[in-house]
């Protein structure tokens, strides 16, 4: 059958129909956006750029304004952001600390009071103190068990929203709760530093005084290395990222989670400028325009200390031109304490480690190379340099040289950050800088290096605290978080309360971490271990895990295993 020929404007149709492709390409997919969600959510972005990049920080300010993560205002973040839902949704869901609340769903308490359930804490009544606080405190307040919090010092440690309440009590909580905020520590600001000679090496080096290469000489002969775990040198760090074509970037880890550590926070909360100091002498040898600053979430404290301050530099400017320095705030998430995991977090994406190669020095943030340290690292810099390298190489113990920040919390009597000489024996630092053991309690072990360094019995405790030198022993310093344990503790529930950490903490993205976590909790949590099961699996989570959070997880069970047989039998 012949069909008569209905003329069609063809030109007109195509452009309709590319125009309509082009809108729906360009609005994202999901769920309809409500008007009145997504003008709360322009409201509170205000003039913000709509970067990709900054996704976690837009999703803080919509979760500390309404207390959760609405989906209707997922839905409009996402439209604002030219992005798909499920990606804001996937990234929002990775990180403990924000709250999603779908359709129907009851939106968590105003007031949430976070309790550390750390080894630290747990050791000090942490338990006791989340059996107490909901009855006390009513269904008007969330109470939580949170991993450490980074006050380890300060055990029983919580947070009242964003306040923390070191040495917590029912009643100390309490009151928190009511409103008292507890002191905040005195910090050496920008004018007393600068009367201190603060600032006057970058200027030297601005001036042409000194030279970058003098600087990364100065770090080599001195023996400065990583000092938030991983313990790669750091002037060889220098030059690499240096030797890499520009533009040249910094990322700078703030995110320490390691249970038992806390060095990082004292230091910022007490001396600022002299880690900015340090970053800026950094940037200037190596090249460096932006700077990226990573801040635990946990030290809500710090982080405005350390934007006031920044702020007071930028107006002071002790140096014609200062590299561009952006804040980001992490979100809950131990692994964002991983190089390339915090440079993706860093992005806006969930904090899952990479593949390498290529390593971050050569590709790193925004696929460009990229600097990384520690915070404590660049606190050293300017020292090191001014005082001369044989002045920090000097110090050390029992063969070993530098000094080392041991974060020290357990059973002692006087627990905190100590500078100590690098190589210093853990029955030394007891004596010699912690007032001994605390009344009562007698040296049974300790953690060398947090939860993921392993346990050591008291008859190991003249070993030489440093890098290189725990490994005989399975076990590593890392960030030399020191955990003290008394014949009132047990390695296996220090073994307990580090898997449970692990597992809550490791970011899904490999099978070995993810199901070796989860299946050694379960083998340890029974009276009688499956000793030789537990050694398969720490094998293969060892061999197979992408990164350290998998690899270091069988540590402290293997050490029960090797070193505490008489709490197995």
């Amino acid at each position: 059958m012949n069909h008569p020929t209905i003329p069609i404007a063809v030109g007109k149709v195509d452009a309709k129909a590319a125009a309509s492709r082009e809108r729906k390409r360009q609005a994202p997919r999901g769920r309809r956006v409500e008007p009145d969600a997504l003008a709360e959510v322009q409201a509170l972005l205000g003039d913000a750029p709509r970067r990709r990049d900054l996704l976690i920080e837009h999703l803080h300010r919509i979760q500390d304004r309404y207390g959760c993560l609405a989906t209707r205002h997922l839905a409009a973040l996402a439209q604002e952001l030219r992005m798909a839902q499920a990606e804001v949704y996937e990234v929002a869901s990775f990180y403990h600390h924000f709250d999603i609340v779908r359709e129907g769903e009851a939106a968590p308490a105003a007031l949430t009071v976070r309790v550390c359930a750390g080894l630290s804490c747990e050791m000090a009544g942490a338990g006791a103190l989340l059996d107490k606080l909901p009855a006390l405190l009513g269904t008007a307040v969330r109470v939580l068990a949170a991993p450490c919090i980074g006050r380890c010092e300060q055990a029983p440690a919580a947070l009242v929203g964003q306040r923390a309440v070191p040495a917590a009590t029912a009643q100390g909580i309490t009151a928190a709760v009511a409103g008292v905020t507890p002191a905040v520590p005195t910090h050496v600001g920008y004018d007393d530093y600068v009367a201190g000679g603060g600032y006057a090496l970058l200027r030297d080096c601005v001036a042409g005084t000194r030279s970058a290469e003098s600087l990364i000489a100065a770090l080599e002969h001195a023996g400065l290395r990583g000092l938030g775990g991983a313990g790669f040198p750091a002037g060889r760090k220098w030059r690499i990222v240096k030797a890499e074509a520009g533009p040249r970037l910094m990322a700078v880890n703030l995110d320490e989670g390691e249970p038992g550590t806390f060095k990082d926070r004292v230091y910022l909360e007490r001396d600022p400028h002299r880690f900015i100091e340090g970053m800026l002498l950094a940037a200037w040898a190596v090249g460096i325009r932006d700077i990226y600053i990573y801040v635990r979430d946990e030290y809500h404290d710090a982080r405005p200390l350390l934007a006031a301050e920044l702020e007071r530099l930028r107006a002071a400017a002790p140096v014609p031109e200062l590299p561009a320095i952006h804040l980001r705030r992490g979100a809950g998430a131990y692994i964002c304490g991983e190089e390339s995991a915090m440079i993706e977090s860093i992005e806006g994406k969930r904090g899952m480690p990479r593949l390498r190669p290529p390593y971050v020095a050569q590709v790193g943030l925004f696929g460009r190379p990229t600097l990384e340290h520690n915070f404590e690292t660049l606190y050293w810099v300017r020292d090191i340099v001014q005082r001369g390298p044989d002045w920090f190489a000097g110090q050390g113990r029992h063969g070993r040289k530098g000094l080392r920040s041991y974060s020290v919390s357990g059973r002692v009597r006087d627990p905190g950050v100590k500078l100590a000489p690098a190589g210093i024996s853990v029955r030394e630092l007891i004596a010699e800088y912690c007032g001994g053991m605390a009344d009562g309690h007698a040296f049974y072990g300790y953690l060398p290096g947090g939860a993921s360094g392993g346990i050591l019995p008291a008859a190991l405790g003249d070993v030489p605290l440093d890098f290189d030198t725990l490994q005989p022993y399975g076990c590593f310093i890392g960030s030399a978080a020191v955990i003290v344990l008394s014949q009132h503790d047990s390695a296996v529930a220090a073994a307990r309360n580090t898997m449970r950490f692990f597992r809550d903490e490791s970011c899904g993205q490999c099978t070995p971490c993810r199901v070796g976590t989860a299946k050694a909790l379960q083998l340890i949590e029974v009276p009688r271990w499956d000793t030789a099961l537990l050694g398969e699996l720490g094998q293969v989570m060892r061999d197979a895990s992408i990164c350290g959070l998998g690899q270091a997880a069988p540590n402290p069970v293997d050490c029960v295993i090797r070193y505490f047989p008489q709490e197995l039998a």
